[in-house]
């Protein structure tokens, strides 16, 4: 089973937690994102980020010294986000650790596929950002079906990511590969809705229940608790965990 989930936009340097345990394994692909993306100017930058002044000149200054060899962090303490948060990686055991390394990939517009403990550097770059890379007109483009190599033949792919960062996988799914969708929703009027936040920390916590109880099979997936959420079989299918609160 692999579990993916998106990167967060804002992050953090952390060489006190843990030390990284490996690299990237797209890391050669980053240095051709990381060649093309310095080469913008300061409004091209600004247009692809879509970021105000202040945070586009201090995300420009950063992006002229960026080095993919240091100062490397853990990707699950580097990224900072709400979902990385309600995971809550600093307070797992080191057997949750180890299954956090072998099952969760974390997808990204500049490193492509990231384990837990693989080292990276702060950036910014989503993955519908439309930056051309070597002839491909967008990072869509560019990473073609390569992250979809790299998850195959490990069983169900547990999707836990958002809908601009599992479009990486989905079309390049096969017959016989099985991608499960988890869905945290609020019922209103009887219609499923997504609120960003709630679900961010839905997803962060599932993580959190999978690495504690070092979960192998889908139907665990569907024991897990949330103060939000409720598991409801009515709703979901063979493909498709929904979670529903109802309001």
């Amino acid at each position: 089973m692999r579990i993916i989930i998106s990167p967060a936009k804002k992050m953090v340097v952390d060489q006190d937690s843990f030390s990284p345990s490996g690299q990237p394994c797209h890391l050669n692909q980053a240095a051709e994102i990381l060649q093309t993306l310095k080469q913008l100017s300061y409004d091209q930058a600004q247009k692809l980020w879509k970021t105000s002044d202040k945070l586009t000149r201090t995300s420009y200054e950063q992006l002229q010294l960026l080095d993919l060899t240091r100062p490397l962090s853990p990707a699950i303490f580097s990224y900072s986000g709400i979902q990385y948060q309600y995971m809550a990686p600093d307070v797992l055991s080191q057997a949750a650790l180890e299954h956090l390394q072998e099952t969760v990939r974390i997808l990204s517009g500049l490193y492509g596929i990231v384990r837990p403990f693989d080292g990276i550097v702060p950036y910014r770059l989503e993955m519908g950002a439309r930056l051309q890379v070597n002839g491909a007109k967008n990072l869509y483009a560019f990473w073609g079906d390569r992250l979809y190599r790299a998850l195959c033949g490990h069983g169900p792919i547990v999707n836990l990511a958002s809908n601009e960062y599992s479009k990486t996988i989905a079309p390049y799914l096969q017959p016989a590969d099985q991608m499960v969708d988890v869905v945290f929703a609020h019922v209103l009027d009887g219609k499923l809705k997504t609120r960003a936040t709630p679900a961010k920390i839905a997803r962060g916590e599932m993580v959190r229940f999978i690495a504690e109880n070092q979960l192998t099979t889908i139907e665990e997936l569907t024991h897990f608790q949330s103060p939000t959420y409720t598991y409801d079989p009515r709703r979901s299918t063979n493909n498709r965990l929904v979670f529903v609160h109802e309001s």
